[in-house]
């Protein structure tokens, strides 16, 4: 039993994220949980969202799945477009900046399942 999720245009840079999302790469859905409740980086709380969102979809697929069960398959931040901005400069001139946007995936599959199929 597999399910994913995505969260599409954050406002956070990818590289920021990446920390947080190596950080349950592998891990039991309810340890990754609280791994990111305690982490104090900016985008622990898009990939607790998408997280809690993928083991939603995975109890809407089949009502049986045991969540105590499942884990992260696979997790990854993609760099979404970036947001020309202008900031004023000395003597009448621009400097141009970009903001940066996210696309965070979390794919979550069912332990016990994955044994069966490898058998």
């Amino acid at each position: 039993m597999e399910a994913k999720a995505t969260v599409r245009f954050v406002r956070i840079s990818p590289q920021k994220v990446r920390l947080v999302v190596d950080l349950i790469r592998g891990k039991q859905v309810g340890r990754a949980i609280d791994i990111l409740r305690f982490t104090k980086k900016r985008g622990a709380k898009h990939v607790e969202k998408v997280l809690r969102s993928a083991i939603a979809n995975a109890q809407q697929r089949e009502e049986s799945v045991d969540v105590d069960e499942l884990y992260v398959k696979k997790t990854y931040v993609n760099e979404g477009p970036r947001l020309k901005r202008i900031r004023p400069a000395p003597m009448g001139r621009a400097y141009r900046y970009q903001r940066r946007l996210a696309h965070i995936t979390v794919e979550i599959a069912d332990r016990n399942q994955q044994a069966e199929i490898e058998e």
